[in-house]
């Protein structure tokens, strides 16, 4: 097949997938009434309910890892593991739930990205301090710790569409 025979087919399929794609997007306006009905089958998940799961999860490995592993410097070391993920994770959500987020779906975007940031960026400080601040340090605590905060995230997808 020739080159320009070979372009005129791609124009023509590029059409027909731009005629398909904007078939599609038919968009219909809810009613307030139909509105209130889809938040109320698929309402929001709150990031404060999320956070408070990861500081509960925390508290709880801390208070594991001090019975089992024998000593507080375990406990204090997951303590702070989890500190680790709640506090950045507070910051996101602070952040996240601020009026200037909701002015407008750019706004909102730019937001989260910047909130990201901040929470990785503290997240980081955060680690790179924990020799510092937390004495004898145990690495493994604190990491099991922080995993098993950072993993309420995946189990808060399953929360999603429940009433709290």
């Amino acid at each position: 097949m020739s080159e320009p025979t070979q372009r005129s087919d791609a124009k023509r399929e590029w059409r027909e997938w731009e005629e398909d794609d904007a078939a599609d997007h038919h968009v219909r306006r809810l009613t307030p009434a139909e509105a209130a009905a889809l938040r109320a089958k698929d309402p929001p998940l709150s990031p404060w309910r999320v956070v408070a799961a990861q500081a509960a999860v925390g508290a709880g490995i801390a208070l594991l890892a001090g019975l089992v592993g024998g000593g507080w410097e375990y406990a204090w070391s997951a303590l702070y593991g989890a500190v680790t993920a709640v506090v950045p994770g507070a910051l996101l959500a602070r952040g996240m739930t601020s009026r200037l987020s909701r002015l407008s779906p750019a706004v909102s975007a730019v937001s989260v990205m910047l909130w990201e940031s901040v929470k990785i960026a503290a997240s980081v400080a955060m680690l790179a301090l924990a020799p510092q601040l937390v004495r004898p340090l145990s690495w493994p605590a604190l990491l099991a710790a922080l995993a098993a905060c950072l993993s309420v995230y995946w189990f808060a997808l399953l929360w999603r569409g429940r009433k709290s």
